[in-house]
């Protein structure tokens, strides 16, 4: 008989009660993946690298070039503290944020954070579709991905939730946080 299959309710959002942070390498898809479990969860979206950006009127090419990444890290960490103020909402962070001591302390202790994981072919496959990422130009992206990878992983793996994302639609990586949150 057609017509007699029965759909399985959806689960349940999750209550969210702080802002989920999304860390990982550059190319993860932080911020495409931080837009849609935003829209999912009905909560806003930030992009930390883009109020970085506004916050100092220029791009963050033009912060490391003009005063190296030293000082864009300490930039970074004050606009990031100022999103993390306990309002429900998804922040996607800057690749090199999780790193630095006191932004990650600052976000392990105030936020959910989750980790965004992918193999390096993806990652290098993703981030050549763009040309501006300071620590990319004039170089291998395979290599420096490599590199940030062996150096990131091991920091980025205190983060509450380990996501692996699949060169698959980033509507997986979603669903996963989603179920990771329901626990």
């Amino acid at each position: 008989m057609l017509g007699n299959t029965v759909t399985p309710p959806a689960a349940p959002l999750p209550r969210v009660d702080r802002p989920i942070v999304l860390v990982g390498l550059m190319g993860v898809g932080k911020s495409t993946v931080g837009k849609r479990l935003a829209t999912r969860l009905d909560l806003p979206f930030v992009d930390a690298d883009h109020e970085i950006e506004r916050a100092a009127d220029m791009t963050i090419a033009e912060m490391f070039a003009r005063y190296g990444e030293s000082a864009f890290r300490d930039g970074e960490r004050r606009v990031i503290a100022r999103l993390i103020d306990g309002t429900p909402k998804v922040i996607a962070t800057g690749g090199g944020a999780f790193m630095a001591d006191a932004t990650r302390a600052l976000i392990l202790q105030n936020a959910i954070s989750v980790w965004l994981d992918a193999d390096i072919d993806v990652l290098a496959e993703r981030v050549g579709r763009r040309d501006d990422r300071p620590l990319l130009k004039d170089k291998d992206p395979r290599i420096v991905l490599r590199q940030l990878a062996a150096i990131r992983n091991p920091v980025y793996a205190q983060a509450k939730i380990h996501i692996h994302s699949k060169p698959q639609p980033h509507d997986h990586a979603v669903n996963a946080i989603l179920d990771a949150l329901r626990q």
